[in-house]
């Protein structure tokens, strides 16, 4: 299964905080926590199976300790702790991230090395944590698809950055993608904020497709509100980029002498076949809205978008003329047309028909 292969987001960073946090992903119960900082730095977020070695009870519900010799994870059944990053650094003999170093009930007791959390890979990236549950097999899997998904505004301190979401929907993470590459639905499901129906008409521009991704160049729409500090309507330049099975990423232009430029990148964590959680990381230049007016804008941009995706049938998207419901295509389709065949060859089995 590809997608154990894949980094994937579980929750946004300021979440994972003082406490654990319990998560899921592709079925596996997580617990993410965080090691106490230093000089103001933020420490390393760590994701382990949220289940205790001991006695199967859930860590999430345990605590963080400062010890001295590093922060560790402790169960709330037994008080066992398990070492993270500093501990394993800082100890006289170092011990592996996740291994149990201290049994309350039993203070002299040195616990041997099977005595261990499940410990998994954890990154931030764009306001989020990923994680990955497997290593992957570099046979199958693109080199560009061993990293989380690129979004370069987002790293650039020229671009303003404001992260959207969660936002949990009842429809797979690939019709969730589909609809965010979809130009053609703007003027239908968003008259009056991104399209128009008297100027529905679109142009899908080039599809250039990869084993590692997809990119879409000069794509155009009208649109009566771009952003959400427009007072007016104009042609909207879009190039799209799909880095991941699971996430999108697009750059619009306004017409010529308008100083707003806007980035956005859809990250979505799959739940099960028929169901997500998605964030959008919001990168902008020269928008003079604040934080909370671009988030309610998003909000209600995709207010607008979810009785329709989760009306589609079936939830999962076909990507082949054998599934169980053939879907019809039009000239207008050329990305989606292009994100299907994707998901294909890397052999996405998750949320696909």
């Amino acid at each position: 299964m590809i997608e154990k292969q894949l980094w994937h987001p579980v929750t946004a960073s300021h979440r994972v905080r003082e406490a654990p946090v319990a998560v899921e992903l592709l079925g596996k119960p997580l617990v993410l926590w965080r090691e106490p900082g230093h000089e103001g730095a933020p420490g390393v977020v760590h994701a382990w199976a949220d289940r205790c070695p001991h006695r199967g009870a859930s860590l999430s519900l345990g605590r963080v300790l400062n010890h001295l010799h590093g922060a560790r994870l402790e169960c709330p059944y037994h008080g066992w702790q398990f070492g993270g990053d500093t501990a394993a650094q800082q100890a006289v003999v170092p011990v592996a991230v996740g291994r149990c170093v201290h049994v309350p009930a039993a203070p002299l007791f040195e616990p041997p090395a099977s005595h261990c959390a499940t410990v998994f890979e954890a990154v931030e990236r764009h306001g989020l944590v990923w994680v990955r549950l497997q290593r992957p097999d570099r046979t199958h899997v693109p080199a560009a698809l061993t990293e989380p998904p690129a979004f370069e505004p987002w790293s650039d301190p020229l671009w303003r950055q404001v992260l959207c979401g969660p936002y949990e929907v009842n429809t797979s993470a690939p019709r969730l993608v589909e609809n965010f590459l979809d130009l053609s639905h703007f003027g239908f499901v968003h008259e009056g904020w991104l399209g128009e129906r008297s100027h529905a008409q679109v142009e899908t521009g080039r599809v250039e497709e990869g084993a590692d991704g997809l990119v879409a160049r000069d794509c155009k729409a009208w649109q009566p509100r771009a952003y959400a500090g427009a007072s007016e309507g104009s042609f909207i330049a879009y190039r799209y980029t799909v880095p991941h099975p699971f996430a999108a990423v697009l750059r619009k232009d306004a017409a010529e002498g308008d100083p707003v430029s806007n980035a956005i990148a859809l990250f979505i964590r799959p739940d099960s076949a028929a169901s997500c959680t998605a964030w959008f990381a919001m990168a902008t230049l020269g928008d003079l809205s604040d934080d909370e007016e671009l988030r309610a804008f998003q909000d209600a941009v995709f207010a607008q978008d979810r009785p329709i995706v989760e009306s589609q049938v079936p939830k999962t998207l076909p990507i082949g003329q054998d599934g169980p419901i053939a879907e019809v295509h039009s000239p207008a389709d050329r990305m989606s047309s292009a994100y299907r065949r994707f998901l294909a060859r890397l052999g996405v089995s998750l949320g696909v028909c």
